[in-house]
């Protein structure tokens, strides 16, 4: 993974933007450290199942952390002439990692269907856990509703996953779940009941967005907090796949209405000292941005978000930052993630691209005013590994996945273009080298 950095307004850091260094060098260059810490088938006529499993490293991007948030200058000149001074971040930083869509297909949810009956999901992030679990603060799209057996264990059209779905995604070390995805209707009232009171119940202390029991719940802004720095988590879909909202839980499910998002966004920006925008939009299947993401990334923009999370093409798309002209505010956005595991019934060209995703992987830092900034940012190809059989769905890093276990994926049955290769190129021609 390639690292990039954002500026913060005041703070001039030289030498880094292009240096070409990957992450673990860019932390140490601000902290000292030794070391750096489909979807729906239905809707296009296709079936999306991507799932990802893989090793992932241990990396902190950011792992010192102090009280204070302030630059000093390091202008030591060891040879005697001509030291280009350098500013040294040593403020506090919050680590946050996003995965794409848990996009659980029938075959998945039969991969973790044990002998004695029981479900396990914990295969899908063997080797991508110790990743998840060194953030700070991880967040997951969770596409299909966690409604539990008693709703029936369905995939393709109208998903419902066991509970056991939300036991593995904590276990892997999410601390966020948004739940706001064009899915989240698929089992009505009941499912979206049974969702919230399993993570009620089960886990009170992981956070659940995108879906209400209240409108208090709806109208409250989710603020994370750590070392003085306060991150706000907003989370919206485009719909619901034409399913209406229940009329006497009108809170159910946040959807992207642009008063309601934009008086979000102004609480947020009133409220924390960072705005993150976990948005659930765009085209299924295309690798380019389209109007309407465009459109909302231009009100985000305009309104003071820092970042945007963006989830539901089921492929990857590009990973932008955005000046406004007007007011200086630098927003990185992520315009689709991908998926992190599926397994489509589709079969035919480009079925491969949705067995690639992204790891998000943005460190944030705080300046000597309060505001929030981004001090470094990257993301991790992974990709979805599918074999026949109990716990045979994972996602590996795209670097720790060779040739031969691509040559044993499923999913070559259903696109004979698969393979590493065309994992790393299609990285290449949407991420450039910011992957690498």
């Amino acid at each position: 993974m390639k690292n990039r950095k954002i500026i913060a307004t005041g703070i001039l850091i030289s030498g880094l933007l292009l240096s070409g260094c990957d992450g673990q060098e860019v932390a140490h260059f601000f902290n000292g450290a030794e070391e750096a810490s489909v979807d729906n088938d239905a809707e296009n006529n296709k079936n999306v199942d991507n799932q990802n499993d893989g090793n992932l490293e241990n990396e902190n991007l950011n792992d010192n952390k102090t009280a204070d948030a302030r630059v000093e200058d390091n202008s030591e000149d060891v040879s005697g002439a001509g030291q280009e001074e350098k500013a040294v971040y040593t403020g506090p930083s919050t680590s946050l990692i996003m995965v794409g869509d848990m996009l659980l297909h029938t075959p998945v949810e039969e991969s973790a269907l044990q002998e004695d009956g029981s479900y396990n999901f914990d295969a899908i992030f063997l080797n991508t856990k110790t990743k998840i679990q060194a953030a700070d603060i991880a967040l997951v799209n969770q596409e299909v509703i966690i409604g539990g057996e008693e709703l029936g264990i369905s995939g393709y059209p109208c998903f419902n996953a066991p509970y056991e779905a939300g036991d593995a995604l904590v276990n892997a070390g999410f601390d966020v779940i948004c739940h706001a995805t064009n899915h989240a209707l698929d089992q009505g009232k009941k499912g979206v009941k049974n969702c919230l009171n399993f993570w009620k119940n089960s886990y009170p202390g992981t956070t659940v967005l995108g879906m209400n029991q209240s409108q208090e719940e709806q109208d409250n802004i989710y603020i994370y907090e750590q070392d003085g720095i306060q991150i706000a988590i907003l989370n919206y879909t485009y719909g619901t796949n034409g399913i209406e909202i229940p009329s006497d839980m009108p809170y159910a499910v946040n959807l992207l209405e642009e008063e309601k998002v934009l008086a979000d966004i102004k609480k947020a920006e009133e409220l924390a000292d960072f705005t993150v925008v976990c948005p659930h939009w765009g085209t299924e299947y295309e690798l380019g941005v389209s109007g309407e993401q465009e459109k909302w990334a231009k009100l985000f923009l305009e309104n003071g978000v820092d970042l945007v999370l963006g989830t539901h093409p089921h492929v990857i798309e590009p990973i932008e930052l955005l000046v406004d002209e007007e007011t200086g505010n630098e927003m990185l956005v992520y315009y689709s993630l991908g998926n992190f595991v599926n397994w489509t019934a589709s079969s035919g060209e480009d079925i491969a691209n949705r067995m690639v995703g992204g790891m998000a992987e943005v460190t944030i830092g705080q300046d000597e005013q309060g505001n929030g900034f981004i001090l470094d940012y990257g993301v991790t190809a992974v990709v979805c590994h599918l074999e026949e059989g109990i716990n045979g769905v994972t996602t590996y890093p795209l670097s720790n996945y060779t040739e031969e276990l691509a040559s044993k994926n499923a999913i070559i049955a259903q696109d004979g273009n698969f393979s590493k290769e065309y994992c790393t190129t299609l990285c290449d021609t949407v991420w450039g080298e910011l992957w690498k």
